[in-house]
Parts: C-alpha cells; sequence; structure tokens
C-alpha cells in the first residue's frame, strides 16, 4: 500500500515551506502532527444506553478505528451521574490513519458543512494544539443520514509538537485546513 498523500506533501512540501518561513536550521525542528483524537460528549446517554452503542458504531466508521466509550469519574447527583456510567466516546488516531482521516475531513467533510466560511483561528491552546468543534456528524460522507438515531456534534482535537500557536497554525493551513481571514 502506497504512502498517505499528505504524508508524502508534508516530507516534500511543507517541511521545506515551514523550514524557509521559521528559519529552522534542522528538519527535526519542523514542527509535525502527532495525532488527532475525535471525542464526543453524550450528557443524555444516561437515559438511553442505546446511544452509547450507536455512537461508538458511528465515530468506528468515521475513523475507520474502533472507538471507546468514556466513562465518569465520579457521581453528579444532579445529573442522576454514577461512577463508571458511559458518557461519551473517544478515538485517537495515528500515523497512517491519523494522514488519511485528515485527508478526508479537509477534502471531502468540512465542505460539506453548511453555510462554511472557514474554521475558527481562536481553538489554539498556547501549546500548538487545535481543538474545534463540528456539530453535526452528518458531514462525513461515511455516516448514512437515514441510519443515524440523532445529530449529535464532537470535538476533533490536532495534536502537534509546535511550541507555538504560530508554528502550528502554519502547519495546519499547509495541510489544507481552511481557517477564517
Amino acid at each position: 500500500m502506497a504512502a498517505p498523500r499528505l504524508k508524502i506533501k508534508y516530507k516534500e512540501e511543507i517541511v521545506p515551506t515551514l523550514k524557509k518561513e521559521f528559519g529552522y536550521k534542522n528538519v527535526m525542528q519542523v514542527p509535525r502532527l502527532t495525532k488527532i483524537s475525535l471525542s464526543q460528549g453524550l450528557g443524555a446517554a444516561i437515559a438511553d444506553k442505546k446511544l452509547v452503542e450507536n455512537a461508538v458504531n458511528e465515530m468506528s466508521i468515521i475513523a475507520g478505528q474502533k472507538a471507546v466509550t468514556t466513562k465518569s469519574r465520579k457521581d453528579i447527583s444532579n445529573f442522576k451521574l454514577r461512577k463508571g456510567m458511559p458518557i461519551g466516546v473517544k478515538v485517537t488516531l495515528r500515523g497512517e490513519r491519523m494522514y488519511e482521516f485528515l485527508d478526508r475531513f479537509v477534502s471531502a467533510s468540512l465542505p460539506r458543512i453548511r453555510d462554511f466560511r472557514g474554521i475558527s483561528k481562536d481553538g489554539f491552546d498556547g501549546r500548538g494544539n487545535y481543538t474545534m468543534g463540528i456539530t453535526e456528524q452528518i458531514i462525513f460522507p461515511e455516516i448514512d443520514i437515514d441510519k443515524i438515531s440523532r445529530i449529535t456534534g464532537m470535538d476533533v482535537t490536532f495534536v502537534t509538537t509546535a511550541d507555538t500557536d504560530k508554528e502550528a497554525k502554519a502547519l495546519l493551513k499547509e495541510y489544507g485546513l481552511p481557517f477564517k481571514k
């Protein structure tokens, strides 16, 4: 199997561009993408256990890798929540699967968002990581709209080795993420 398109693009185009832009002396100083985490909180899962199963299946289809449930860490009586109850779903992508997902995300999923004008540049955390929220999981072409029980959102986190937000933004922009002007 051939290497993912974005992995080749990183080595051949992104590294020289960032090296020139930020004045890195060594190729290893150039920031790179280490992982992409998808997570989904399901507050309504307290009442309906089937939601968690559906979310795991959908997230697994989207990511191309088995998703795991996240469980509550403590009891919260106001929310009728007990410690250990499943309240969310997450999956972490690394390596080849990460590049494949990023390619599909940028080229097929983001353009399907209604009234899309670019992604916010406010999602950086100060350490070179970027998190964005997606309001509907139906933007992914892998999801069949007729088979979903309810529309849910999710968070997508891009973890990079960049030291600053400016470097991380430049890296993600080179990968094709469309930031707002």
